[in-house]
């Protein structure tokens, strides 16, 4: 680990400014997500004599990389660790595989928004660095499930990451029914507000429709977090 060097010479951050500036692009941030990447190695922030972490601005554009390889291109861990290898190296990082290239040949690949592409199963397991015994199970309880050809979209990988930081925190399958049926209502409720602009004659109505259920998902899964950081206030103030 490098020397902590003075504030006078480089503006460092503590876990908690790193958190506040990334959440507007990754709302799903949080600190054991930090602290899990550096476990993994892919973030080395200085420590002070005291203990505490504290980022440089380098780090947090490191860590804004490896959320966006996660989000936008469904990169393993292992796969962005060697992209930072390579430009900590100063050469530039592998490039990522083709939207339109077969399955076999972009097996880390999810779908994105513009292409369309899907993961088949073992696809999915390597994306989201999980076993197929994990994938079954989590199917079993109804988290993560297939289309009906079979695939998955890029959401189920983000899914099966999410359901295997949960359980790193022992929470099991069985814990996580109750968030899947609050999810369930949500997308009722939002379906109640599109649905008469998804039947719609006319194309650029039901493009606004799409673009309706998008915004009121994030507006939803906003409103849950803030419920969720509420209530554990007033538990800590109980």
């Amino acid at each position: 680990m490098a020397p902590l060097v003075p504030r006078a010479r480089q503006q460092l951050l503590s876990i908690g400014a790193v958190l506040a500036q990334l959440q507007p692009e990754f709302p799903e941030i949080s600190i054991s997500k930090i602290r899990f990447l550096e476990a993994e190695r892919l973030v080395e922030p200085q420590r002070t004599p005291s203990g505490y972490r504290k980022f440089s601005p380098e780090d947090v554009e490191r860590l804004a990389y490896v959320l966006r390889m996660q989000r936008d291109h469904y990169l393993p861990l292992r796969v962005i660790r060697d992209h930072l290898a390579a430009m900590d190296r100063g050469e530039a990082p592998p490039a990522l595989p083709a939207a339109g290239a077969p399955e076999e040949e972009q097996p880390l690949l999810g779908e994105s928004a513009a292409s369309g592409t899907r993961l088949g199963r073992a696809q999915l397991v390597a994306a989201a660095e999980i076993t197929e015994q994990q994938l079954a199970e989590w199917e079993s309880f109804g988290l993560v499930s297939a289309d009906q050809d079979g695939s998955y979209d890029g959401e189920m990988v983000q899914v099966a990451r999410l359901v295997g930081e949960l359980g790193r925190f022992g929470l099991e399958p069985r814990h996580l029914r109750a968030v899947k049926a609050a999810a369930d209502r949500e997308v009722g409720l939002v379906q109640q507000v599109v649905a008469p602009l998804r039947r719609h004659r006319n194309p650029q109505t039901r493009a606004h429709a799409a673009a309706m259920a998008r915004e009121l998902a994030t507006l939803s899964v906003r409103l849950h977090a803030a419920l969720v950081q509420a209530g554990l206030r007033e538990q800590r103030g109980a």
